[in-house]
């Protein structure tokens, strides 16, 4: 007698993100949806399968043999309800574009693309941060974000697919009395001895975290401990005015009132910048931005790698060369 599965992709999808994030907590937290009801569908698949999936213990949870062997079958019937739902829904719906903040240099590619497909409703989101914007990318509340793909998870970064958009060399956003603020730029060295904030605490910019601790290690420069987390213009730079603490930047990073924007040299650090998607997304705005993003780059030298300037080194994503 052949055993016959019909098992629903929410449990599945319930099974890959606790296989991801090996906590139950943090999976209910990615799905939105109560821990309780986490465990009653992991519970569930675990009874229709036969098996136990994981191995639960007060200090950790870890995939059982079983466990492991489902979990690339899930991830393909994962890809495939997304891609079917994709196929059915794109053209009529409107395409969700992180830009991560008003005035980056990224908008102008949501701009390009809304020309190439005017058709098309491409609608704007500011959630700051890859990190977080990729957790809203695989739970279907967002379509399209940008940032640094190579600081996200191994396990995020697998059910992704990305377009590299841009060497975006780096800055320091200074207040406009700090003894570095009458030069043209900023000398890494110069920084030496400074607390320089990249977002610390902020757990939707976690790329951007790491990205600023690997320039600043053996440098002497200090990630500066967490602050409040900020919404819009006017907060910034009230936070800043108050801690008076300089910023990792980047060069296109809009104007604050009461600081300045000084570019970082020798070396010229550069934070690679790509254009990420849920992988198996299907919508004629994609394929707009996808374009936009190639014309532009390809036009304003987006794509040239600096010589000389720091990446950070072994990047996923960023073009071999």
């Amino acid at each position: 007698m052949v055993t016959s599965y019909d098992i629903e992709p929410r449990l599945l999808r319930a099974f890959a993100a606790v296989a991801d994030e090996l906590h139950f907590t943090r999976a209910a937290a990615r799905l939105y949806v109560a821990q309780q009801a986490l465990s009653r569908d992991i519970r569930r698949l675990e009874r229709e399968l036969g098996t136990e999936l994981f191995v639960r213990t007060t200090r950790q949870v870890s995939l059982t043999a079983d466990g492991e062997r489902l979990l690339p079958y899930a991830r393909r019937v994962l890809a495939a309800c997304d891609e079917l739902a994709d196929a059915f829904r794109a053209a009529g719906r409107p395409l969700l574009v992180d830009l991560n903040g008003a005035g980056f240099a990224h908008g102008r590619v949501l701009e390009r693309a809304r020309e190439l497909a005017p058709e098309q409703e491409l609608m704007a989101r500011y959630e700051s941060g890859l990190t977080g914007a990729a957790a809203q990318i695989l739970a279907g509340r967002l379509d399209v974000s940008f940032g640094r793909y190579g600081g996200l998870e191994p396990a995020t970064r697998a059910r992704l697919a990305s377009q590299f958009v841009r060497y975006e060399p780096m800055a320091v956003l200074l207040p406009e009395d700090h003894p570095l603020a009458d030069l043209d730029t900023v000398p890494l060295a110069a920084l030496a001895g400074e607390s320089v904030y990249a977002g610390a605490g902020n757990d939707r910019t976690l790329e951007w975290t790491g990205l600023a601790a690997r320039l600043f290690a053996g440098r002497g420069i200090a990630v500066a401990p967490p602050a409040p987390m900020v919404v819009g213009k006017e907060e910034f730079r009230r936070i800043m005015a108050k801690l008076r603490t300089p910023a990792l930047a980047v060069v296109d990073f809009p104007p604050i009132p009461g600081s300045v924007l000084r570019p970082l040299v020798d070396p010229v650090p550069i934070s690679p910048v790509s254009m990420v998607w849920r992988k198996g997304l299907r919508h004629p705005g994609l394929d707009a931005l996808r374009a936009a993003a190639t014309e532009i780059g390809e036009r304003e030298g987006w794509l040239r790698r600096p010589e000389g300037a720091w990446l950070p080194e072994g990047e996923p994503g960023i073009p071999a060369g």
